[in-house]
């Protein structure tokens, strides 16, 4: 009685202090009234359970006269964070960094994104750069300049966190990493790729997986977990979609299919891969960012949950089109092509699953193909480029290889 008692007062206090309101002002701790869950402290006449809480876990208490109250805490949601996106200037990484950005903007942390080159470059005329005008509004920092001299780049600033999305080899992020920790800056991040892993015959990779010795990326994730931060963790993305993505992925296809031109796919067709919604990886990186002694020396895929086959993909891109795909398959070596210059996705079995971060961080994905397709397709058309002057001269001779006729 007298713990229950205890316990009782000792809560109600909290309450007390936070106005009952939604969110404490008190950091780390926010209480709510909740009309469900997961994790209580039940009080009674008799007898007394506790179990101990887990981030983003309720609490209730009951007493014999059935008054009930719920006290939500979070102690990893504290103080809000200074974090430092170091952005590459091209290919599909650079629509993580965006992404990122923007929703830690949203969740109230200061965020400041440093992108390579300058700004006056033609490179920034086109998404995600040129919508950098939304991270502004919404509070963030754009800065432009080289990373390997990001101490005169920054001058001065501090930052609790810093998240390298630019440099595929040690060259270009050991100076990064060796800024950072001489900086104090207490978490490191570091988005390499799933195309480290060596092929198998077992799939989808894992975390632990083996890995290409000569890969560039594997050397700073080596160096990375050497560097003594407080926290660090590696994240490898594979293929991704998106608003403000700069590489094609899906238009590939709709390029193909709304100009009733057949889609030619290299091998089979039935190849799996990964193809995930940037706001998935970005989801997974806040994550670790809350949690960072929970993500701390562990490696993450960064990829969507689902795979899909290359022929599905297409199929997939000719429903919201409303059109019917006209797939042919062939063989690059007899057709004489690289299959890497004539199609965007590996000719193999390519596919990661998200084990790491949904055991350790809790992390769930939301892409939706058929869902999130809608809606690229919606943005392709909205630019225009259904309407655009293309050629196709890889195709033409892949097709007059195979004598498949194109209708022009």
């Amino acid at each position: 009685m007298a713990m229950a008692a205890s316990v009782s007062s000792l809560l109600s206090s909290a309450f007390l202090a936070a106005n009952v309101s939604p969110r404490s002002s008190t950091p780390g701790l926010s209480v709510s009234p909740l009309t469900s869950l997961s994790s209580a402290i039940s009080l009674s006449s008799s007898s007394c359970s506790l179990f101990n809480p887990i981030p983003r876990s309720s609490f209730s208490v009951s007493s014999s006269s059935s008054t009930s109250f719920y006290v939500m805490a979070n102690a990893n949601a504290s103080a809000k964070k200074k974090v430092l996106v170091v952005n590459t200037n091209s290919g599909g990484h650079a629509v993580i960094g965006f992404y990122l950005a923007k929703e830690l903007l949203g969740s109230g942390n200061d965020v400041t994104i440093l992108t390579v080159g300058e700004e006056s470059s033609d490179k920034m005329k086109k998404p995600p750069f040129s919508r950098f005008s939304e991270l502004v509004s919404a509070g963030g920092k754009t800065i432009w300049g080289n990373p390997t001299q990001v101490a005169d780049v920054v001058q001065g600033a501090s930052f609790d966190v810093v998240l390298d999305n630019n440099g595929k080899d040690l060259d270009t992020v050991r100076p990064v990493i060796d800024w950072a920790k001489n900086a104090g800056v207490k978490q490191f991040l570091y988005i390499s790729s799933a195309g480290i892993y060596k092929p198998t015959d077992e799939v989808p990779h894992v975390e632990g997986d083996v890995v290409k010795s000569d890969a560039s990326h594997v050397g700073v994730e080596k160096y990375l977990g050497e560097a003594s931060f407080s926290s660090w963790a590696i994240f490898r993305p594979q293929y991704m979609i998106g608003s403000g993505n700069n590489k094609d992925c899906e238009e590939w296809f709709f390029d193909r299919i709304v100009r009733d031109r057949p889609v030619p796919i290299p091998g089979s067709g039935m190849q799996l891969t990964n193809i995930a919604h940037v706001r998935d990886l970005s989801s997974m990186l806040a994550l670790a960012i809350e949690n960072p002694s929970a993500c701390s020396g562990k490696i993450f895929n960064c990829v969507s949950d689902r795979a899909v086959t290359l022929d599905g993909l297409a199929k997939l891109c000719a429903r919201v089109a409303g059109r019917e795909p006209k797939i042919v398959h062939y063989d690059p070596k007899a057709v004489g092509v690289d299959a890497k210059k004539a199609f965007p996705f590996r000719n193999m079995h390519f596919f990661a699953e998200p084990r790491a971060a949904k055991e350790t961080l809790g992390w769930s994905g939301t892409t939706n193909l058929p869902e999130d397709l809608k809606e690229r397709f919606q943005e392709y058309v909205s630019i225009g480029r259904d309407k655009k002057l293309m050629r196709f001269e890889l195709d033409d001779k892949i097709l007059e290889s195979l004598k498949v006729p194109v209708t022009v």
